[in-house]
């Protein structure tokens, strides 16, 4: 398709989708497989990625540990003044909450359970995201908080917060569909917050914050599962190894907007093998995962991995890539090793489909460390915590 009709559409308008709509489009979209649906409820689409685990074995726990402890002491070193985010419901903590015409939302039970006084804040999980877990590590505060909260004080802005957005992707397409913020939109609260944070501590120092924060960047499930494999957008437009690098394509250009904003370190999140996902191995109607879309993460991956490490050497940035696929795979292999006993399914409702506010109100599991994924979708924090240590480790190679 010629780059120019790919450009007008995305410009176009998308026709509000509602999980009931979006529910009704995945049924077709998998009846030609003859699937059985019968345990599909109220399905809607989202993303996600990341992990981390408090109940591992002693030893992983003193590594980790260590790790935080080898990251704080280079954060001294490197002056790190803060930890800014953006991207997804992977980073999201709470910005989506008072968006109007949205479904993936996370403020409310069982989100939020085991938080701070079971506390739902809009996180998409139980507990504490990775970039929570990293803001701890490096011993600025237990939690990065949303920039759109309605309770965010001026001084919250001084030690980093996330302009993530549950649903968003690299594809701002993607976002309009559901209605959330695109990652053209958080760069531009980006810049609100720059104008705030020199009127709070001046503009010397306002841009040393900037210049020497880490940045994290986790996306791109939302533009494959939303956008592509399930309503019928981007499939139209390109073949699967097209949109993969269009993605990539979306992804230039916006963390070059971001290094001419003031980024100069920026750890990348990889992919997860989506396919794995209960709400995936549900529609598929599946105990196994989807080779298909996982190999479609690997190969994403690969793309997403050579373009950081070209943007390092052509912008003089310091960059981290998080790979995040192989981990996950390898819990979800050997679960026990790692202290989980549940790897096909969300401990939340069913487990198999519910996720946003089609999970408003439903039961839980007993154990919730046993469990993987939280949702049909998203992590438990106990999943989060490990791939905080993943990136962890990321930031500690790029400030090195």
């Amino acid at each position: 398709m010629p780059i120019k009709a790919i450009e007008i559409s995305l410009h176009e308008t998308p026709r509000p989708i509602t999980p009931s709509s979006l529910f009704n489009t995945i049924i077709k979209r998998f009846s030609s497989h003859k699937l059985k649906m019968k345990h599909i409820t109220l399905v809607t689409l989202n993303l996600v990625i990341l992990m981390f685990m408090f109940q591992a074995v002693i030893t992983c726990d003193a590594r980790a540990m260590g790790y935080a402890q080898k990251l704080r002491v280079l954060a001294t070193k490197y002056n790190v003044t803060s930890i800014l985010v953006f991207g997804d419901s992977s980073v999201d903590p709470g910005n989506n909450n008072d968006l109007p015409d949205t479904w993936h939302k996370g403020n409310f039970l069982p989100y939020g359970k085991d938080f701070v006084h079971s506390f739902p804040t809009g996180r998409f999980t139980n507990g504490r995201l990775p970039t929570d877990f990293i803001a701890a590590a490096l011993g600025y505060r237990k939690e990065i908080k949303a920039y759109l909260d309605r309770y965010l004080k001026e001084e919250d802005l001084v030690h980093g917060v996330s302009f993530a957005s549950g649903g968003s992707g690299y594809d701002d397409f993607t976002a309009n569909i559901t209605n959330v913020i695109s990652l053209n939109k958080q760069l531009e609260y980006f810049k609100e917050y720059k104008i705030r944070m020199e009127r709070l501590v001046g503009k010397e120092d306002a841009h040393r914050i900037v210049e020497n924060a880490v940045f994290i960047l986790s996306m791109g499930t939302n533009d494959f599962l939303q956008n592509y494999y399930f309503l019928p957008t981007r499939s139209h437009m390109f073949t699967i190894a097209q949109y993969q690098r269009y993605l990539i394509r979306c992804m230039d250009i916006y963390v070059k907007k971001m290094h001419s904003l003031g980024v100069r370190r920026l750890a990348v999140v990889g992919m997860e093998p989506f396919g794995c996902m209960p709400l995936i191995r549900t529609l598929k109607n599946s105990d196994k995962c989807d080779e298909e879309m996982n190999q479609v993460a690997l190969s994403f991956n690969l793309l997403l991995k050579a373009k950081v490490s070209a943007l390092e050497a052509t912008l003089g940035m310091r960059t981290g890539f998080v790979d995040i696929y192989g981990v996950i795979q390898n819990i979800l292999r050997y679960p026990s090793r790692y202290g989980f006993t549940e790897t096909k399914k969300g401990c939340c409702g069913s487990g198999l489909t519910e996720f946003g506010t089609s999970l408003k109100g439903l039961s839980m599991c007993a154990n919730h460390s046993k469990y993987i994924y939280w949702d049909a979708v998203h992590f438990t924090e106990s999943m989060y915590y490990i791939i905080a240590d993943k990136a962890v480790k990321s930031i500690i190679t790029s400030l090195t």
